[in-house]
């Protein structure tokens, strides 16, 4: 145990001692810092102010120059930030090459044309735009809807009925999310604060999917790289190919370990500090999983980091081990495509039995308990158990596979080679 112990220590101190280690340990932190500003500066500029749009409006009906120009005039009001000019309003085709060829040279952002049978038959609003842009979509289905709403009083009043008892009869219900929690209390969520708390569930996943994914393929570098120069040969002389293996996933588990809680901390006060002072909304990270994220991440650390030294161990160049880890890499990915369903579906059979397969279950697992705190302890029990069980079992296999394979030069072995290997006492 010492002399692994010894290599572990060797293993962690020689890492974190490099330059490009050090760099990357620090801009990892600043570049989460520079994304949650950003994102939180660019949301502020997506429903911040905007430069005034100006479209024109043909109304070949003839019929709704006031309601069109009411509703402009109401949503402008409204919307003192983000207007819409009406620069003009038609009322034949007469200025419709003239008006597309200004949407054509950039001074009119769309051009609206409202056929004529638009209030009594089956007229159709037909958009023009040039080069469309998302932002010439949100104008365009501003517009519409202010079109559609002059449309909609023209025709209460033709059969005598009130726009403004239509508009009360058609008021939506306001809607208020209750979060009741322990103790009788009553928190009410906003829609924002429900979209961050699913994203607080993803940024647990996700890291422990970067400490585990990104922190380990460090082993197969390193092993290909000790064996290609032939250091490995020398420290077979004085440890055994299980301590070699067992010190360097250790050391390289601290190091993971270190570097994931400096990437945590970082990304909790920075979202914290943009929710509060930014968004106005309470950022709130389950505490009591962090202790169960501790054990998840280092039994998925131990079983993959296992994975990648039997595979380093068989290969002589990086690009013949980057072959045989696309596969696993495939299967590690599965929880990142799925994570909505995960986070809106916690406790269906797909959640469940992926919670249950050894290289999934401490991204699962950690995600579901980020998005449902009441998840049955027997059932995390059970995943922490299997997992604990899957660890020494693959660790045994690697062993196996590591013994033989650091050794062998020249060749990739075949799969019938590496049974043999796991199979031989």
């Amino acid at each position: 145990m010492q002399k692994i112990l010894k290599i572990a220590q060797r293993e962690y101190i020689e890492t974190i001692k490099t330059k490009m280690f050090i760099i990357s340990m620090l801009m990892t932190p600043l570049i989460i810092v520079v994304i949650l500003l950003f994102s939180s500066r660019l949301s502020r500029s997506i429903t911040g102010p905007h430069p005034p749009r100006k479209v024109i409006v043909a109304d070949l009906s003839k019929e709704l120059a006031d309601e069109i120009n009411a509703s402009f005039d109401e949503y402008n009001a409204s919307n003192p930030e983000r207007q819409i000019l009406l620069q003009e309003l038609q009322t034949d085709e007469s200025a419709d090459k003239l008006a597309k060829d200004k949407v054509r040279d950039g001074r009119l952002d769309a051009y609206i044309v409202l056929e004529k049978d638009s209030v009594e038959g089956n007229g159709k609003i037909c958009s023009y735009t040039c080069g469309t842009k998302m932002t010439d979509v949100a104008i365009i289905s501003t517009v519409e809807d202010l079109l559609n709403r002059a449309v909609v009083n023209q025709r209460c009043r033709l059969r005598n009925v009130s726009p403004q008892l239509l508009a009360e009869l058609r008021r939506r219900v306001p809607v208020e999310h209750v979060d009741i929690e322990l103790a009788s209390q009553e928190k009410r969520i906003s829609e924002v604060e429900r979209v961050a708390k699913t994203m607080v569930s993803f940024f647990c996943m996700f890291l422990m999917f970067m400490g585990i994914f990104g922190t380990g393929q460090h082993m197969l570098n390193s092993v290909i790289e000790e064996k290609n120069s032939r250091v490995i040969e020398v420290l077979l002389s004085a440890v055994s190919p299980f301590q070699l293996m067992a010190g360097k996933i250790i050391g390289l588990a601290g190091i993971s370990l270190t570097v994931v809680i400096l990437w945590a901390v970082t990304a909790y006060g920075t979202a914290y500090y943009a929710a509060a002072h930014l968004w106005d909304i309470n950022i709130n990270v389950p505490m009591e999983i962090i202790p169960y994220f501790i054990i998840y991440f280092i039994l998925g650390f131990l079983l993959f980091s296992s994975i990648l030294a039997g595979i380093g161990s068989m290969c002589n160049t990086i690009k013949e081990a980057q072959s045989l880890l696309m596969p696993i890499s495939l299967i590690f990915i599965l929880p990142m495509v799925t994570w909505i369903y995960l986070v809106e579906h916690p406790n269906e059979v797909p959640a469940r039995v992926m919670s249950f397969v050894p290289p999934l279950t401490p991204m699962v697992m950690i995600l579901r308990m980020a998005s449902d705190q009441h998840l049955s302890f027997l059932e995390i029990f059970a995943s922490i158990i299997l997992l604990a069980v899957s660890v020494p079992a693959v660790m045994w296999a690697a062993a196996k596979v590591f013994r033989t394979g650091i050794l062998m030069y020249g060749k990739q072995p075949k799969l019938t080679e590496i049974l043999r290997w796991i199979r031989q006492s």
